[in-house]
């Protein structure tokens, strides 16, 4: 919805219906990802797309007929290569499409979401998508913080909250599956999360081999990576090529700056692996101060206890200093820069989901939080 954005809250605002299809769901090499949305206007003008091409003109008349009727469907394209060829799809890809007609009685809550989304918010709009007759189009407006609407149970509102602000954590669009009341094992329903958030970000301090390393993992993982370092010679995009900026700057003055601009956020992850007391100390003093998702050092457990008496002489309470994950990582036995990322890796993911980093077949409790 957000590359249609404009065109669908000016239409919303003066009260005119129109008709949108989103993809939902894709398989195989399907053109367009989940979120990707086309609007039929009043006008009959067509704006975005959902396949590149492929299947527009089938959506078209599809979102004409639901904006008339005002029941919503879900289209399945590309169910099979011959079905595929015929439409347009001749990757062979297969992709669900809901259609449904917009208007401010369907969609109430159309222009604080805009705002949410102009604004780089965090905000996920629910839609129930499959399911029983009385709850197709249902929908829940989520943040971080609050919840309006309804998917039509108090028990399905609640489950379906709690998930997708899971998904709307990491800036994942996609489909969930639940019993109408609400029972995750169930699959009556299928509710379509649409997360709009900025990624999460994480800063690397130190343009070092582990930086390189560190960088890269945490692009798979989905965060925009900053890697700084003062240091021009060893802060180069060459040296960092999976990293989203590489910036040249004091550590402790970048930081600074990121929060004032409001450019941090309770996600941000910071990685300090400069293990010099010069640019670590200072950057680590404002961080363990900041409502940071994580912040980590890298160092010997000698540079660890050097490092807490300078924190401590800066005035860092005992509540802040705790929050510093120093040495940096879990005990994976890590030798390599990768390993070592990936020992920072889990250590970022447990810290985030509230895992132990324990060994899963010690334990007895839920596998998944």
């Amino acid at each position: 919805m957000r590359e249609v954005l404009d065109d669908l809250v000016r239409w919303w605002e003066a009260g005119e219906p129109v008709g949108m299809g989103t993809v939902v769901a894709t398989w195989r090499s399907a053109p367009r990802p989940a979120g990707a949305s086309m609007l039929v206007g009043p006008d009959g003008t067509a704006v975005g797309s959902v396949s590149g091409g492929c299947v527009e003109g089938a959506v078209y008349e599809e979102a004409q007929e639901v904006v008339d009727s005002g029941a919503p469907v879900l289209r399945r394209y590309g169910v099979s290569d011959d079905d595929a060829f015929a439409i347009g799809l001749t990757c062979g890809g297969i992709l669900d499409v809901y259609v449904e007609r917009i208007d401010p009685q369907t969609f109430p809550q159309l222009r604080e979401v805009a705002a949410a989304i102009r604004s780089g918010a965090p905000v996920a709009v629910v839609t129930c998508v499959a399911g029983g007759a009385d709850r197709i189009g249902a929908r829940l407006i989520v943040d971080p913080h609050a919840v309006s609407g309804s998917l039509g149970s108090p028990r399905l509102d609640q489950a379906a909250a709690d998930d997708v602000r899971g998904m709307l954590a990491q800036g994942k669009t996609g489909t969930l599956k639940y019993g109408h009341d609400g029972q995750r094992r169930g699959d009556d329903l299928t509710l379509f999360v649409a997360a709009y958030a900025p990624k999460p970000r994480m800063i690397v301090f130190g343009a070092i081999d582990f930086a390189a390393a560190v960088a890269r993992i945490g692009a798979f993982l989905g965060y925009q990576v900053t890697v700084c370092d003062a240091r021009p010679v060893f802060a180069t995009r060459k040296r960092f090529p999976d990293a989203h900026e590489v910036i040249v700057a004091w550590p402790d003055r970048y930081l600074r700056a990121e929060s004032e601009a409001g450019r941090i956020d309770e996600r941000t992850v910071v990685c300090v692996l400069t293990h010099d007391p010069k640019f670590d100390v200072p950057v680590l003093e404002l961080a363990l101060r900041m409502p940071l998702a994580y912040v980590g050092a890298m160092g010997s457990r000698r540079t660890h206890d050097d490092r807490l008496a300078r924190l401590k002489e800066a005035g860092l309470t005992g509540d802040e200093l705790a929050r510093l994950a120093s040495p940096i990582g879990l005990d994976l036995g890590a030798r390599t820069p990768e390993e070592t990322a990936v020992s920072i890796a889990g250590e970022i993911i447990a810290a985030r989901w509230g895992g132990t980093g324990s060994r899963l077949a010690e334990l007895d409790t839920r596998i998944h939080r």
